[in-house]
């Protein structure tokens, strides 16, 4: 057991637990993995790696948000739930209630960066201003030094990991406006702000590129420096989550532990995210 953000969760680690798991689903010939769209390009190029080194292998990769993720683990539904924020208290609850016990697996760094259009001349926003603007208390860009043109702000939906970040370190869990859109992915978010000159939205780090402009956050850019040393302000860890520790030699053991790899670093990297090993 141990303490986090002053709440007790429950971390089954244990060595007797794990030796109490038994053989999961995917000891056969499928890998049912669900959750997260921030981790879901990690999730799909782990699978075509595993594909090709174990052909017997059926692996399904979902990616429907880290609440469902979460959900799916709990019901039985998933053997790996990836999830860009850790499972809450009443999620870890209802584990238990039905007999799994989850333990995660950091795998990578993200960053939850803030994007604007590249045509706006906004390049930093403080927390709170940011904060404001989720909130309808800021509403054109005039307000912050930007052009005569109103605000348009993005959010992913509730149930996504990345909203859950964001909600508890930008919004300190005060109610977004009616003016907000929700969207259900990553991409629909970039495709959002990219589209919309006065749009403002959040994505992963590895969902920057030249048709987003990120903006520093406090005055700290996202960069992979940044949130791998967690100063950038929106910094976290993106984990997959199994049912107990995965049995030594099963697939879903080298699944969750391929980031360790070189190869498995490779891909963090090539997808922009910010691996936790150094080779």
């Amino acid at each position: 057991m141990m303490v986090r953000h002053g709440k007790t969760v429950l971390f089954f680690i244990g060595l007797t637990l794990w030796a109490a798991q038994p053989v999961l689903a995917a000891e056969g010939k499928t890998l049912q993995i669900d959750g997260s769209t921030t981790v879901g390009p990690l999730g799909d190029a782990f699978a075509e790696v595993f594909k090709e080194l174990h052909p017997d292998v059926s692996i399904t990769v979902k990616k429907t948000g880290s609440g469902d993720g979460a959900a799916a683990l709990i019901d039985g539904r998933c053997d790996i739930a990836m999830m860009s924020r850790f499972m809450k208290d009443k999620e870890f609850q209802q584990a238990v209630e039905k007999g799994v016990f989850p333990v995660a697996h950091v795998i990578a760094m993200d960053g939850v960066c803030v994007v604007v259009h590249p045509s706006n001349p906004v390049t930093e926003l403080r927390t709170e201003q940011i904060r404001d603007i989720y909130m309808g208390k800021i509403t054109n860009w005039k307000e912050l030094g930007g052009p005569d043109m109103p605000i348009v702000p993005v959010s992913r939906d509730t149930s996504s990991g990345t909203y859950e970040s964001f909600h508890s370190m930008v919004m300190h869990n005060e109610k977004m406006a009616a003016n907000v859109e929700y969207v259900n992915s990553n991409p629909q978010a970039h495709a959002r702000v990219r589209s919309t000159p006065g749009a403002i939205g959040y994505v992963g780090i590895g969902f920057l590129d030249r048709y987003v402009k990120a903006l520093k956050v406090d005055g700290v850019m996202p960069t992979r420096s940044t949130i791998a040393k967690g100063i950038y302000p929106v910094s976290r860890p993106l984990f997959l989550f199994t049912n107990g520790y995965p049995k030594l030699g099963s697939i879903i053991h080298a699944f969750c532990t391929f980031y360790l790899t070189e190869k498995g670093q490779e891909i963090i990297e090539a997808k922009g995210f910010v691996p936790v090993t150094e080779y």
